[in-house]
C-alpha cells in the first residue's frame, strides 16, 4: 500500500463506518461534494454469499447439519475483469457490451472446448470447473490470446483485460455450486494476477509443465488472503506469443539525468532457502539507500527495480524503461554466520561490464559489507565524491542483528494489502524496537503501518492509534534525525494524524536534502505540500518521485496525489483521470475512490459519483 492523505476516515456517507477526517485535505466543499453521492447503502458482505459458505472466504455461516458432503479433486479457474469498476464508471453500457460480446465470441466457446463447466457468473467474473489443469491452462491461455488481438488498437481506458487464476484441489459439491480451498485459491490467484495474465498454483504447474508449450516465471511463495500458510505461484509467460498477436506500444525512452545514474535490480538468493529471499531483498534495499545519500548521483528507488525480480531481463532494456545509464545486479549467500555478497556493475547503454567483486564476512560485519559494495560502485563511476559524501553513504542502522532480521521481515510485508499480514508486519517492528529500543526506522516503519491500517478501516480505536502513531513519529524524530527515510516517515505521520503541518514540512524538506534521490520523501512532501495549499509545488514534487521510481508498485499512490492536488485547483477532468488511474492499478484502495467521487460530483456527474461511492463501500 501507498502513502496516502491523512486516516481515509472521511465522512463519505451516512452509513460509512469511520468518523470524520483528520487533515485539511477533505475541506467542507469535498465533504459536501462526497455526500451528495454517498446515497448508497454499504454491501453487507462484499461478494453475495449462497447458502452457508461465502464464496471469498469460504466461511460456514449457517448450522451445520450431518448431511454427507460430496467431494472431488478439480482444477478449478478464477477470472475477473482488470479495472471494472473505472470501466462502468466511465461508460456502463458500452462496458457491459463489450463484455457480453467477448463472453459470447471467445470465452465460452473456449471454456466449452476445453470440457470445462461455468459455475457461476459475478457480473465481471467467472468461476469454472475442469477435469485437469492442462485443460485449464490451454483454456486460460485461449481466452488471453484472444483476448489481446482483439485489444489490438483498443484505447487502454475501454479494453476488457481477464485476470485469471488457477489451482487444483479439493472441492465440495452443493446444488451444482462449488466451494472449498480449491476455490478459494483460486479467487486469490486471480486477485494478484497482470491484467492479461493467469498466474497458477504450485500444484496447478506441475500438472502443467511439459504438456502445454508456455514458459513459466516463478513468483516465488506468495501470502494470500485467508490462506494460512504462504503458496507459491507461478505466472504464464504469455508476453511473446501476445505480442505477436498485437504489438505493444512501448512508452518513448526517459532521458537520461544530467549526472551519473544508477538502478540496482534485486540480488539473487543463493542460500538454497526461500524464507530468505527477504535477507537478499534487504541487502539491496540497504545499499540503495546508502547510494541514494549521494548528491553526485541519480539513483531509483527499489519499488521501482524489485518489479524486475525472478524475471530474464535485458540490461539495455531496463535502463530504458528506468532511464538510467548503470546497472548494478548480484547475488546474496547466507550461511550459517558467514555471508557472501557479489555484485557486478554493468553500462545500460552499451553492455559493457565495469566492475565485478565479491565480499565474503561474518553476519555481524554485514553492514560493512553493504557499505564496501556501495563504495566500491562509486569508485567504479566517473564521480568526484568529497570525503563527507563517502561518509554519508556509511550507516550503520542498529548493533543488533535479530533487530534488524525482524526490521527486514517487517518491511518485505508492511505494502500487502491483507489486514492479517499487516498486523503480523507491525508485530515484527515491535519486537525490533524492544531488542534495540533506538532502531529509528523500526519505529518509522511501525508509525507507517498504523496510518495503513486508519485509511483501509482496519483500526478498532482510531484515537488510540492516533495517540500511539504520533508516539513512534517522535520516537523516529529522537532516533533517526539524520536518516532521511526516518525523517520522511515521521513527517507524514505527524501532517497526517498529528496535524502538525509546519513542523512535519521542516522535516521532510531535511530528508530531501539528506537524500535528494529518495522517491518516499518527494512522494511525502508532495501530499505536505497538498494539506498546506501548494498545490502546483505538491504535483511538481510527485512528478519528481515519479521519476525516481517510474516502475513503483505504489505509484497508485503517487497518482492519487496529483487527483487530490487537481481536485483543489478545480481541474476537475484532471483530477477523475488520475484518480481512475489509482483506482486501475490498486482496486482497493479507498482514497482514490473519494477522490473520484467528489470530482465526478464536482464536475456535475453526480450518478457517476453515486456509483463510486457504492462501490467504494462496498470494498471499505
Amino acid at each position: 500500500m501507498a502513502l496516502f492523505p491523512g486516516s481515509g476516515v472521511s465522512r463519505v456517507a451516512a452509513r460509512c463506518r469511520a468518523g470524520p477526517s483528520q487533515t485539511p485535505v477533505f475541506s467542507a466543499k469535498l465533504r459536501y461534494a462526497l455526500h451528495r453521492a454517498g446515497e448508497t447503502r454499504p454491501c453487507d458482505s462484499g461478494w453475495a454469499k449462497r447458502g452457508r459458505l461465502c464464496f471469498s472466504c469460504g466461511q460456514q455461516e449457517g448450522v451445520l447439519t450431518n448431511e454427507r458432503v460430496e467431494r472431488r479433486l478439480a482444477a478449478v479457474l478464477a477470472a475477473d475483469v482488470a479495472g471494472y469498476s473505472r470501466l462502468m464508471v466511465r461508460d456502463e453500457e458500452g462496458t457491459l457490451a463489450r463484455l457480453k460480446s467477448a463472453r459470447k465470441a471467445l470465452v465460452d466457446p473456449a471454456i466449452a472446448a476445453h470440457r470445462g463447466r461455468i459455475v457461476k457468473t459475478t457480473g465481471d467474473g467467472l468461476l469454472v470447473e475442469f477435469a485437469s489443469a492442462v485443460d485449464a491452462a490451454r483454456c486460460a491461455i485461449e481466452v488471453q490470446r484472444g483476448m489481446a488481438a482483439q485489444n489490438a488498437g483498443v484505447p487502454h481506458d475501454t479494453k476488457i483485460e481477464f485476470r485469471i487464476g488457477i489451482h487444483v484441489g479439493d472441492i465440495i459439491i452443493d446444488d451444482n455450486d462449488i466451494f472449498g480451498d480449491g476455490v478459494n485459491i483460486a479467487a486469490r490467484l486471480e486477485g494478484i494476477a497482470e491484467p492479461g495474465g493467469v498466474c497458477i498454483s504450485d500444484d496447478a504447474q506441475r500438472q502443467v509443465r511439459g504438456k502445454v508449450e508456455i514458459a513459466f516465471d516463478d513468483m516465488g511463495p506468495q501470502n494470500l488472503k485467508n490462506i494460512a500458510e504462504p503458496m507459491r505461484a507461478w505466472r504464464l509467460r504469455l508476453e511473446s506469443d501476445a505480442a505477436s498477436a498485437a504489438p505493444a506500444r512501448s512508452a518513448p525512452p526517459l532521458a537520461l539525468p544530467d549526472k551519473p545514474s544508477l538502478a540496482v535490480l534485486p540480488f539473487q538468493n543463493m542460500s538454497g532457502d526461500p524464507e530468505q529471499e527477504y535477507f537478499a531483498d534487504g541487502m539491496v534495499e540497504d545499499i540503495i539507500t546508502g547510494l541514494s545519500r549521494s548528491k553526485s548521483l541519480f539513483v531509483i528507488a527499489r519499488n521501482s527495480t524489485f518489479i524486475y525480480k525472478g524475471k530474464a531481463i535485458d540490461i539495455k532494456q531496463v535502463g530504458r524503461e528506468l532511464g538510467v545509464r548503470y546497472v548494478l545486479e548480484g547475488s546474496v549467500r547466507k550461511s550459517g554466520n558467514r555471508v557472501r555478497i557479489t555484485g557486478q556493475l554493468i553500462d545500460a547503454v552499451t553492455g559493457v561490464h565495469i566492475w565485478a567483486d565479491r565480499f565474503d564476512g561474518l553476519l555481524e560485519d554485514v553492514f560493512d559489507l553493504q557499505d564496501k559494495v556501495a563504495e566500491s560502485v562509486v569508485g567504479a563511476m566517473p564521480l568526484s565524491l568529497q570525503q563527507a559524501e563517502i561518509e554519508r553513504i556509511r550507516r550503520k542502522p542498529t548493533d543488533s542483528l535479530t533487530a534488524y532480521d525482524l526490521y527486514l521481515r517487517s518491511l518485505a510485508i508492511a505494502h500487502e494489502p491483507d489486514k492479517d499480514v499487516h498486523a503480523e508486519a507491525s508485530r515484527l517492528c515491535y519486537r525490533a524496537i524492544e531488542l534495540d529500543p533506538q532502531y529509528s526506522s523500526a519505529y518509522g516503519l511501525a508509525a507507517y503501518l498504523l496510518i495503513l491500517t486508519r485509511v483501509s478501516n482496519w483500526s478498532s480505536n482510531l484515537e488510540a492509534d492516533r495517540i500511539e502513531c504520533i508516539r513512534l513519529a517522535r520516537a523516529t524524530l529522537k532516533y533517526g534525525g539524520d536518516d532521511a527515510i526516518a525523517l520522511a516517515r515521521a513527517a507524514f505521520a505527524l501532517a497526517a494524524v498529528g496535524q502538525q503541518l509546519d513542523e512535519a514540512i521542516s522535516y521532510v524538506d531535511r530528508a530531501l536534502v539528506l537524500d535528494p534521490n529518495l522517491s518516499l520523501a518527494w512522494h511525502s512532501s508532495g501530499w505536505l505540500r497538498i494539506y498546506s495549499g501548494e498545490h502546483a509545488t505538491a504535483l511538481l514534487h510527485i512528478d519528481r518521485a515519479v521519476r525516481l521510481s517510474p516502475l513503483d508498485l505504489e505509484v497508485y499512490g503517487m497518482e492519487g496525489a496529483r487527483s487530490c492536488a487537481c481536485l483543489h485547483q478545480e481541474r476537475y477532468a484532471d483530477s477523475i483521470l488520475y484518480a481512475e488511474r489509482a483506482v486501475q492499478r490498486q482496486p482497493r484502495w479507498l482514497p482514490a475512490f473519494r477522490y473520484l467521487a467528489a470530482a465526478l460530483a464536482l464536475s456535475g456527474q453526480i450518478e457517476q459519483a453515486r456509483k463510486v461511492v457504492a462501490r467504494l463501500l462496498e470494498i471499505s
